[in-house]
Formats: C-alpha cells, structure tokens, sequence
C-alpha cells in the first residue's frame, strides 16, 4: 500500500475506487490466496487440474490473445501493438477461484477457471474455460465468453451446469457501473460451452448483501489479511457491523447514485483492550473502512476499494462466511 500523488495518482484513485477491472489486474502469482470453490468430490484417479496446473495450462478461445497462449503463474503477456509500444494484449488467471465437478457427463471432474483479457484500455473482458485432463494430458476443452467489466458474485456447479451469479450492465447501466444481477449458466456440448437463457433476479443494493457475514482476507491485493484476529463485515440495511479484531463495531451505511456506490459514515464500537497485533489491525481496519465508497465483486469476494485521507488507496477483500 503506497501513497500516490500528482495528477496520475488522481486518475488511479478514480479508476480503482469506480471499481475498473483494468486496475485490479494482477499476476496471479502476487495476488492474496483467496478461498477455492469446490463442487462434488473427486472420482478415483480422475481429480481436476489442480490450481497450479490452471496456471500453467495452455488456453484457446480468448479473443484478446488471437490463438492459443500458455499462462506462466498466472498470467500471459502478447507482443506490443506497435513497435516500442507500451500497449499490449493479456490475460490474467482471476485470482485462485477454481471450481471442480463433472461438467461432461464422463464420470471425471473437470475444473472451471475465469480469465481476465485486457488489451490496454479501461476495459477488461472475463472468460469461462473449462480444463480437464482427457487421456492424463491437461487440456483446455471449452471457452466462453462472459463480458466486458463483469462481476462474479457466486458461483457452482449445479447438475452439470456451470452457474455463475453475477453484476452486470443494465440498459441505462454506464460501463464503469454495472447494476444488473443476472444469473448466467453454461453447459458443456460437443467441446463448446453453450450459454442458457440469462435470468434477471434484482439490481445492485445494500440489500444484496443484506443477512450474508464477509471475513476478510486481503488489506489490498497483494497484502493477504492475517487469519487472527479475524475481522467480518455484515450489511443489515441502513447500518453494517462485525468485529474489527479487538472490539465490535457498527456504522451507517448509505447507497450512493450510481450501482455499488456507498458512503459509510463514521464507526462506533465497544471500548475493550486487547493486546497486539489485534489493536492494530482494528485500528488499520477502521480507518481503510471510513474510505470505502463502493462495493464490487470479484471471483466470488466481496470487494470494498477504499481511498484514505493520506492519499492512500487500495481494496479490502472478503471471503463469504458459509451459512451452516
């Protein structure tokens, strides 16, 4: 976490907070351990590709790269556009989401990864691709395209349909600010990835978050969170709250004008002492929280970009806590 200051730094504060998918890039290599989500138990001898294997797969039917590319931890990079040119195609492993399930039909799992494809501008396409292992060789058996700047909120394997839950752009939606909730599914046909009917299940509010406790895992994406003391978030209409380390705390929240949108206003909590490191890391939750302007997902976390006074920026991740 770096300040960032002058007229570039002002246009990162703005990318990042509006939550731009082009700014949150990463090599995945770098990027926090984030919690895997796994379908189904593995049949004998048939396990999926495993998370490292995904990053070092070979890959098709990314428009973006234009043929078949090799991620190296995590990520590939094409030749400059133009001699001596800064821009250039690439495509980053989302983090460490992977799914596993037979998604075939054959009694072997497959994994399911996301891909991010970035060609230099503000916006940031995101793929499906489902890997298997036919014959003991890892292969990338389909891709499919998922859009430009959209947000995973959940995802599973359902009866061999790969369903993604995610934020998307509305017909009035501008691009930096998707608003849709959709639900969105995949299945595995003759080596290509067919999509089912999209269903619209609400917009972008607090009460999406409303009943579900987030744990965090990231003070910023390449600054994983310490498991203890262990800090949560829960949103309950006009207020959130949890446990910031040492105390609990609790805050009004208010939604803003565009979708994700949120100002926080300033955090009560209880007044207990606790030893180190819990007070500090009560003390550096608190004040990245009162800089939260938005709320994003990312791969199934829940992202909140915040902007200190010190000039500051980064995102705070969350894992979802498992309802028991």
């Amino acid at each position: 976490m770096k300040p960032i200051t002058g007229v570039a730094g002002v246009i990162a504060i703005a990318l990042c907070a509006a939550g731009v998918p082009g700014c949150q890039s990463r090599p995945a290599g770098a990027a926090p351990k984030a919690a895997q989500l796994v379908a189904q138990a593995p049949a004998a001898g048939r396990s999926a590709p495993t998370l490292q294997e995904l990053k070092s797969a070979t890959y098709r039917g990314v428009a973006e790269a234009g043929a078949d590319f090799t991620l190296a931890n995590g990520r590939w990079e094409g030749k400059p556009y133009e001699p001596g040119a800064a821009s250039r195609p690439s495509v980053t492993f989302v983090r460490d989401f992977r799914l596993a399930g037979d998604v075939d039909g054959d009694g072997a799992e497959e994994a399911v990864a996301l891909l991010a494809a970035s060609t230099g501008g503000t916006g940031e396409m995101s793929y499906v691709a489902v890997v298997g292992r036919p014959g003991g060789t890892i292969t990338n058996v389909a891709t499919a395209p998922i859009g430009d700047r959209v947000q995973v909120r959940d995802a599973r394997i359902d009866e061999r349909r790969i369903v993604l839950d995610v934020v998307q752009a509305g017909e009035h939606d501008a691009a930096c600010c998707p608003g849709d909730l959709v639900s969105r599914s995949w299945t595995l046909q003759v080596g290509a990835l067919k999509e089912g009917a999209p269903a619209r299940t609400g917009r972008l509010s607090m009460e999406t978050l409303a009943g579900t406790e987030w744990v965090l895992r990231a003070w910023a994406w390449d600054e994983p969170a310490p498991a203890t003391p262990e800090v949560t978030v829960k949103f309950d209409g006009t207020r959130l709250g949890g446990h910031a380390g040492c105390n609990n705390y609790f805050a009004q929240v208010k939604p803003g004008d565009q979708p994700g949108d949120i100002t926080i206003g300033p955090a009560g909590a209880t007044r207990m002492m606790c030893p180190e490191p819990a007070m500090t890391v009560e003390t550096r939750f608190l004040q990245q929280l009162g800089g939260v302007t938005k709320m994003r997902f990312m791969a199934g976390q829940l992202a909140l970009p915040y902007a200190n006074t010190d000039r500051t920026i980064g995102v705070m991740l969350f894992d979802r806590r498992p309802t028991q």
